[in-house]
Order: C-alpha cells, then sequence, then structure tokens
C-alpha cells in the first residue's frame, strides 16, 4: 500500500494532458453536473437559467475550434479564418451567459444542430475514414478501445442534439440520465486520447514552416501559441464584459453575475489545467494543479447552470485570487526572492539592464499594469457594490486591451528568439 508520501510524490508528478484531454474532461464534468442538477430542477428544488448552460458549453465548443482546430463537425485547419470563427461562437457564448433572454432560443436551437448534426457527421467519418476505424480496428489493445469510446460519445451526442431540439420528446429524469452517461463517456474517450498518445506520440509538422513565412494566407495554418490563443479568448472575455456593464450600470439590460463569474472560474481552470497557469503565477502541471483546475471549473460550471446557489462564495474566490495573485507577482517582479539574483553586483546589474531589448521591457511595463488591473478588479469583486459599476467596467475593458498588447509583444519576443537562434546555427 502506497504511503502518504509517495502519494504526495505522485499527485505533484508532470500530468502531460494535451488540451483535447483537457477540454474533454471538462466536457465530462460539464455534462455529469447538468445530469445530477436536472433531477432537482425538475421537481422545482433548483432553480435554472439554460441561456448560460448552452452559452458555456459553447465558449467550451470556441476553445476547441481556437486552440486546435477541432469543430463539431470534424478536424479543420487551424487557419485565421476558422480562428474568427471561433472566436465569433465564443462572443455569442459569452453574450448568452451575461445577458439573459435575448438569446435563449438561438443559442438552444444552435446547440442541438452542433450537437445532432455534428454527432451525426462524426460517426459517419469515424467508420468510413481510412485513417480512422478502418485502420484502429487492425491494432489489438488500447485503439479499439477508442473506437468504442468515439462511437459512444458521437451517438449520445445525436440522442442529445435531439434532446435539445426538440424538447419534451423525453422526462426530465430520462434527459439526466442521458447526460450522467454522456458526461461519463467524455471522461472514457479523454482517457483513450490521453493513453494513444502515450504510446503512439504524433509527429510534429514541420512541411510548410518555410512556405508560410513568406506570405499570409486567410485560409493558411495559423502559427498562433496556445498560451497566446487562450490569452486572445481571456482578452474578448473582458473587453465583451466591460462594454456590457455599461448598460447594465444603467438598468438597460438584465445581467446574470452568476453567469459571468461561472464563465471566469471556468476559463481560469482552463488556463490552470492546459498551462499551469494560475492567477497567483505560473506552476507545474501537476496532477494536484488538475484536480484544483477540475474543483474550479466544478464550482463555474454549477454557477451557471443553478443561479444564486454560489454566487457569494465565487465571487469572493475570484476577489481573493486575483488581489493576492497580483500583488504576489508585483513583489515577484520588483523583488525577487531569489538570494543569487541579490548578490549581483551594480555593474553586472547596469550591463544586464543595457542588454534588455525594448520589446521585453515593454512586456515588463504591461505586466505590471495588468498585475495593479488584476488587483483593482479583486477589490471590486470583494467590495461589491462600494466601487461604481462604470470603473469596474473600465477596468476590465482595460484588462482585455492589455491582454492583446500581451500577445503582440510576446510574439515579437518569440521572433527575436527565432532570429537569435537562427544566427547562433549560421555562426556554428
Amino acid at each position: 500500500m502506497p504511503s502518504v508520501k509517495q502519494n504526495y510524490i505522485k499527485m505533484m508528478d508532470e500530468s502531460n494532458l494535451s488540451m483535447e484531454v483537457v477540454l474533454l474532461i471538462l466536457l465530462g464534468v460539464f455534462m455529469f453536473l447538468l445530469g445530477l442538477l436536472l433531477s432537482k430542477i425538475s421537481t422545482g428544488e433548483l432553480s435554472y437559467t439554460p441561456d448560460s448552460t448552452y452559452g458555456l458549453f459553447l465558449v467550451i465548443i470556441s476553445f476547441q475550434i481556437i486552440t486546435m482546430g477541432k469543430t463539431p463537425f470534424g478536424d479543420l485547419n487551424r487557419s485565421w479564418a476558422l480562428i474568427i470563427m471561433g472566436v465569433l461562437v465564443a462572443i455569442l457564448g459569452m453574450v448568452s451567459c451575461f445577458i439573459l433572454g435575448y438569446l435563449s432560443e438561438l443559442v438552444r436551437i444552435l446547440v442541438g444542430i452542433i450537437l445532432f448534426a455534428g454527432g451525426i457527421v462524426l460517426l459517419i467519418k469515424l467508420f468510413l475514414s481510412n485513417e480512422k476505424a478502418k485502420s484502429w480496428i487492425k491494432i489489438p489493445g488500447i485503439l479499439r478501445q477508442l473506437i468504442a469510446a468515439c462511437a459512444l460519445v458521437y451517438g449520445i451526442t445525436i440522442i442529445s442534439g435531439l434532446i435539445t431540439l426538440i424538447p419534451g420528446i423525453t422526462t426530465n429524469l430520462q434527459t439526466a440520465w442521458v447526460l450522467c452517461i454522456y458526461g461519463f463517456s467524455f471522461f472514457y474517450l479523454a482517457w483513450c486520447i490521453h493513453k494513444v498518445s502515450r504510446i503512439y506520440p504524433e509527429e510534429k509538422k514541420v512541411d510548410d514552416l518555410k512556405t508560410s513565412s513568406k506570405h499570409f494566407s486567410f485560409f493558411q495554418e495559423a502559427k498562433l501559441p496556445l498560451s497566446s490563443a487562450i490569452i486572445i479568448l481571456v482578452g474578448i472575455l473582458l473587453i465583451l464584459l466591460g462594454i456590457l456593464l455599461f448598460p447594465v450600470t444603467f438598468g438597460l439590460v438584465p445581467f446574470s453575475p452568476d453567469g459571468q463569474l461561472g464563465l471566469l472560474m471556468v476559463i481560469v481552470s482552463i488556463q490552470m489545467m492546459a498551462l499551469g497557469e494560475t492567477p497567483m503565477g505560473q506552476y507545474k502541471r501537476s496532477w494536484l494543479l488538475i484536480i484544483i483546475g477540475i474543483i474550479f471549473a466544478a464550482l463555474g460550471i454549477v454557477s451557471c447552470i443553478v443561479p444564486g446557489i454560489l454566487t457569494g462564495l465565487i465571487q469572493i474566490l475570484i476577489g481573493v485570487l486575483n488581489i493576492f495573485g497580483g500583488t504576489l507577482l508585483l513583489i515577484k517582479r520588483f523583488f525577487p526572492f531569489d538570494g543569487i539574483k541579490n548578490q549581483v553586483s551594480k555593474k553586472d546589474q547596469i550591463s544586464e539592464t543595457i542588454l534588455v531589448p525594448p520589446v521585453v521591457k515593454k512586456m515588463i511595463v504591461t505586466q505590471t499594469v495588468l498585475n495593479i488591473v488584476s488587483i483593482i478588479f479583486g477589490l471590486s469583486m470583494i467590495l461589491g457594490g462600494i466601487i461604481s459599476g462604470l470603473i469596474v467596467a473600465g477596468v476590465l475593458v482595460i484588462n482585455g486591451i492589455l491582454l492583446f498588447v500581451l500577445v503582440i509583444l510576446l510574439h515579437k519576443i518569440g521572433q527575436i528568439e527565432t532570429e537569435m537562434k537562427k544566427t547562433d546555427a549560421s555562426a556554428v
């Protein structure tokens, strides 16, 4: 029997979960919790916000499109055209989460079509494509399990689409059971894909690196790193939320704080599980961090589905994380605890300052302002109505814009590093 120390060491090991597996786990948690809560919702014990529920689903789908090029109808080239389509899907989902009543029928029908038609297309591709079931069935082991997992997910996807498009064809209890099984099928598929990726690692594509740098094409593979793609989505979320808060402050449109807080929690959980990025800084993607990310996701999902029960808890949690995270990162940046760095002589410090490229200095300034804005946003969460809604809206818009600036600076730094590597290679 493993000791407590062995269990702790195992929990702190690198998880190596891919973005695909992370989002499949998230979808599994979403569907399973929706099934569990639906049994209570149907009896009237809990309230329900379908707008935020469908909106959250669309946002998760947009993450798959933007970060991997995986659509509900199959894998496509992750071009700028596809990324823009994913951004539009994300915006629709976000608005549905924030503003209730205006998009109810539209998002319900859209989600139903995505599930029903997408499930059919994926099921047909699974068995007709020479690169999928026909090829996998020849190899015993996990690839055969992958066929079963895919078929199970796609089959229940079709059923869920019908239930969404034609409300009332099943009882609430039957729908709850379907959703719970759907959730477990996502977990099974995530496990299969994770195991397959370890046994049969995918080869990196290097074919079009030279041609892609020569000219820009709207339908060509977009060279957008995973971290930048997620930052862009977070930036869009904050700008959109900030803009919507202006009419909300004046009472012009109905607003769902639960949808807002829930969506923020889910996006934080994706950053934690996919990148190891937390409000407190960057950490190793250990299994412990994955579990914390799943808990965060669960809290956010419940907040989107059932309004009111977690509002105060999530508001305080987001506030505390932003305040402490922003403060901690500022302290680390200007007062590092690295003893070796503190021993550096003034001469060395001056030489380091001179060698720092201007773009790096701009990034440090941007990150510093982001940390300050994060603290202000955290205070607005904790203090509630004390800080004006207009100030909060302005802070969110500024935060979102700064995230776009950060992506641009990271791209420039990446180009500088690439040029330096080429120079070093040519020198050798």
